[in-house]
């Protein structure tokens, strides 16, 4: 049993979970249409960057607008397996992300899998949004991620069928909460350092802080603290409709180890550990509501993580060889 922290540590913790969240060569022309609201979703244009990197782009009717994704793929072209990377806090709109951020485009060049991690949803929690939000504009990344880019994906680059999905931080909550909104679609979920049970208090208190600290509405989202939305939303309440899918969670009690590769003399990543001591908490109402209602997963509990990088790139490579290549089929 965990030892009850007091409400201004909490309050501390919430604080100091916002702050840091708060901080993550020719064009190929596809079929598509980039203009109108009502127009069909599918990819518009690739921009290749090398043999097996490119940009794909990619019209969302459900948000009007055109989504830009980073896409690994095999330069010999064939049908593979898709997996979706979402990114942190900022969606990579800083700059920010996997694919500049960890090493996954040198593990991944010998991997028959199509990666693709979307570039933007800032503070959007890859979810469908109850209302527009004046300053995020309307967020439906639920409908994008399950629906239209699943479909241009696979007009792009052919498709086994099976695809999964994986998150860091922000968005590994909402991983698997993909998984529970659209189980046709995903065979595959992962949260890296993610928090799974939203509808906690402390929880729903250091969402909505992040959220709000981005001059956003946090209600827009899914409703008042408390209310049905984030429930239906949370995979700590939902674990049963995770049966079936190949599910992976991982997250640290905080403390830095080697797996950080903190220069020595470095100063400790404080607000990293705050972090993840936090996600820990969440990731383990998650692991406990999983073990209650028996639904098989990977669960990666460690003692050492201060929610860096390396940690994140290290939780993927275990989930890639435990869960999600055996459930995408491939190696």
């Amino acid at each position: 049993m965990r030892n009850k922290k007091s409400c201004s540590a909490s309050l501390v913790t919430v604080a100091a979970v916002a702050a840091m969240l708060m901080t993550g060569t020719s064009a190929q022309a596809l079929p598509g249409n980039s203009g109108s609201a009502d127009a069909a979703a599918g990819a518009i244009g690739i921009h290749q960057v090398s043999a097996t990197r490119a940009v794909l782009n990619v019209f969302s009717p459900s948000m009007n607008r055109v989504i830009s994704n980073e896409v690994l793929h095999s330069p010999d072209g064939g049908p593979a397996p898709t997996l979706v990377l979402l990114n942190g806090a900022l969606g990579n709109e800083d700059g920010v992300g996997w694919l500049n951020n960890s090493g996954v485009e040198q593990f991944f060049l010998d991997k028959n899998v199509t990666v693709v991690a979307p570039i933007g949803g800032r503070f959007s929690f890859y979810t469908d949004w109850q209302t527009a939000d004046p300053v995020l504009g309307s967020n439906m990344w639920q409908t994008y991620l399950s629906r239209e880019l699943p479909a241009a994906v696979d007009a792009a680059y052919g498709s086994t069928g099976r695809r999964g999905v994986a998150g860091l931080s922000m968005s590994g909550g909402p991983a698997l909460d993909l998984a529970i909104q659209a189980p046709d679609v995903f065979d595959a979920a992962a949260s890296f350092s993610g928090c799974p049970a939203p509808s906690n208090p402390l929880a729903t208190a250091g969402i909505s802080a992040m959220i709000a600290g981005g001059l956003n509405n946090p209600f827009n989202m899914w409703g008042l603290p408390g209310s049905q939305g984030w429930r239906d939303h949370d995979p700590s309440l939902n674990v049963e409709r995770l049966r079936g899918t190949a599910v992976y969670v991982s997250s640290s009690r905080g403390l830095p180890g080697p797996v950080d590769r903190i220069p020595e003399g470095a100063i400790p990543p404080f607000g990293g550990m705050a972090v993840e001591a936090m996600v820990n908490h969440c990731t383990s109402i998650f692991v406990d509501a999983l073990r209650r209602a028996d639904v098989p997963a990977t669960v990666s509990m460690r003692e050492q993580g201060a929610h860096t990088w390396p940690l994140f790139e290290d939780q993927l490579r275990e989930a890639w060889f435990t869960t999600l290549a055996p459930a995408l089929g491939t190696r």
